[in-house]
């Protein structure tokens, strides 16, 4: 058993879809999972869809229409005319229109889940039918049907013992020379309510398969030949890294580099099973390996910037210690907010936390503290990690940068700048 996983980049437009098709009938015999994730940058598009929703901006209709194009562009460059896969395109899109011009009964998170997993739907029924019509056998699973979460929506955490036993269930219902194709990001609460596990989820879907099935190996296709020591899109110079262990990805993941959703690795890594990163513009590259072996972790510097971030200082009115259980108490209440934390540091009476930018939640929790803390923030900052640092590469990445915060340890080291 393997799982591959395609994230939207590899199934952005019809090309790419019939470049998957080849990549799976190249790829060996069944059994086989694929994980699929929303076309190109179709979770962005229904983010903006949510967002004229709430705020009524009437743009709902030029959103939904500029959705509907792309999906029905891809279909119609696939299918003849008279093919199935064109109505259950337009039924999911019809349903996709009802739900954005209902009136907003949830709140934002909810909301979100409700809306944006139909990137998935519609990614995996036109792929389900691509691969029937060219003669591919494949089973269509419902993600919202085996991934069984909690109810923290956008950020769901999955009851990983049920998810599980579904899995396996659903597999020994399955014809054994079927592919089984399913969607990755999207799960449900025991009550059916649609949940996602955060962007690039999709890498975690394709986990707890793994898991659930002992698979042999994870494949994970993406736009570039395997691992780099920084996003090639921000840092031009940036090299590959052909292996890299499960305990430095999961640390990279953790401060942000866009390698694998940070909660993929913990299933493999209790499996032992490997996951792979190859291109899919070049599948024959060998790309890159994650496994236990840690013998070439820190051989160069890995550095990530995570841009949209607030600095926050909270000094204390009443001059009262930042002490361990104050100190419980803030972090208590950046976590009742959702509201993730990058960086923190403390002083007698100081509490600094760098964090996402997500102006309503910090708004709400600046008003909460604002009667025990003087509250200064910074806006607009990023975020700088270098795992294995040197001195030189430290110059070179925080030159001509204004460094508002600092912190660093044997092996990591942070800076908040402008």
């Amino acid at each position: 058993m393997r799982v591959f996983k395609f994230g939207g980049a590899s199934v952005r437009n019809a090309q790419a879809v019939k470049n998957l098709f080849k990549i799976l009938e190249a790829g060996g015999s069944n059994p086989l999972i694929v994980i699929v994730s929303a076309m190109g940058k179709t979770t962005n598009a229904l983010e903006e869809l949510l967002a004229a929703k709430i705020s009524g901006d009437g743009k709902i209709l030029e959103k939904l229409q500029a959705i509907s194009s792309t999906h029905l562009e891809i279909t119609s460059h696939l299918f003849p005319q008279s093919h199935p896969a064109h109505k259950q395109v337009n039924a999911l899109l019809n349903n996709l229109k009802a739900l954005a011009l209902e009136k907003v009964i949830f709140p934002y998170d909810r909301e979100y889940d409700r809306l944006v997993c139909f990137g998935e739907h519609l990614s995996s029924i036109i792929i389900h039918h691509y691969l029937l019509f060219c003669g591919m056998d494949n089973v269509l699973a419902d993600a919202h049907q085996l991934i069984k979460t909690d109810d923290r929506y956008r950020r769901a955490r999955v009851d990983t013992e049920q998810t599980g036993f579904l899995i396996r269930s659903m597999v020994k219902t399955t014809p054994p020379q079927s592919l089984i194709l399913s969607q990755g990001f999207i799960g449900s609460t025991d009550q059916g309510y649609p949940t996602t596990l955060g962007r690039e989820g999709s890498d975690y879907t394709a986990a707890l398969f793994a898991h659930a099935l002992d698979a042999q190996e994870v494949v994970t296709w993406k736009d570039v030949e395997g691992i780099y020591n920084a996003d090639p899109n921000v840092f031009p110079n940036a090299c590959p890294i052909p292996h890299v262990s499960f305990r430095e990805t999961i640390e990279l993941a953790y401060y942000g580099a866009k390698i694998i959703h940070p909660k993929t690795i913990k299933p493999l890594q209790n499996k032992d099973i490997p996951l792979k990163v190859k291109s899919f513009l070049n599948p024959k590259a060998t790309g890159s390996i994650i496994n236990r072996d840690t013998s070439q972790d820190g051989q160069s510097g890995s550095y990530i910037i995570k841009p949209h971030q607030v600095l926050v200082s909270l000094l204390s009115k009443d001059y009262d210690f930042i002490n361990e259980h104050r100190l419980s108490w803030l972090i208590s209440k950046f976590a009742a907010y959702g509201i993730r934390v990058n960086l923190m540091q403390n002083s007698a009476i100081t509490f600094t936390a760098c964090v996402d930018h997500n102006e309503e939640k910090i708004a709400t929790l600046i008003l909460e503290l604002e009667d025990s803390f003087y509250i200064r923030y910074n806006e607009g900052v990023h975020l700088l990690t270098i795992r294995h640092y040197s001195e030189d590469l430290i110059r070179e990445l925080t030159r001509s940068k204004s460094i508002l915060a600092e912190q660093r340890n044997r092996t990591t080291v942070q800076y908040v700048m402008k």
